[in-house]
């Protein structure tokens, strides 16, 4: 089952969070001018994704990719090679336009997780940051090109690996989104 290749960060392991991270510098890919995005604060709901909007690194079959309260993001170099992926989109995600990988992903519209930004750990030039703690939209996997075929394998590999594989999110963030559902029909 090891041969089953989910995300560079996870397939040897999930390393534990230091529990005291305060924060770290995202960095794009770039050698020439990289793109340089300060976070004051340790991820949230960090997790692997199946999505076929999210980034991924060459070859992975899942992103990992948190949340980190708004307020706590602000761009410190080269934020003139930022860009919006797609403008539709709910996550309004942030990538370089040289190197493609995606920096933050912002919420500008109403919604349950506004106020959040997604990002990816692994940017991080320092570690210690919370560790994933499940896996979400295990299926939209096959949208991005794995056989059908693969998928029992894939969700014991992530099972294997520690991350509990849903086809949404994790149930407290279901239960986040639900919540906030009913409170707009009230």
């Amino acid at each position: 089952m090891a041969n089953i290749l989910l995300h560079p960060s996870i397939d040897a392991g999930i390393k534990p969070g230091s529990g005291t991270f305060a924060g770290g510098t995202l960095v794009c890919h770039c050698t020439d001018k990289p793109v340089k995005v300060a976070i004051a604060s340790d991820v949230l709901h960090n997790h692997a994704c199946g999505c076929t909007k999210c980034w991924k690194p060459d070859g992975a079959t899942f992103s990992v990719v948190a949340v980190v309260p708004r307020d706590t993001v602000s761009v410190r170099e080269n934020g003139d090679k930022l860009a919006i992926v797609d403008d539709g989109a709910t996550i309004q995600r942030h990538a370089c336009t040289a190197c493609g990988v995606h920096l933050y992903g912002r919420i500008e519209k109403d919604h349950a997780f506004k106020g959040l930004d997604f990002i990816h750990a692994e940017l991080f030039e320092e570690a210690g940051s919370a560790a994933p703690v499940f896996a979400a939209f295990v299926s939209s996997a096959i949208e991005g090109g794995v056989d059908p075929a693969e998928m029992d394998g894939i969700r014991a590999r992530l099972k294997d690996v520690g991350l509990e594989p849903y086809d949404c999110l994790s149930p407290p963030l279901m239960d986040a989104l639900a919540t906030y559902a009913a409170k707009q029909a009230a």
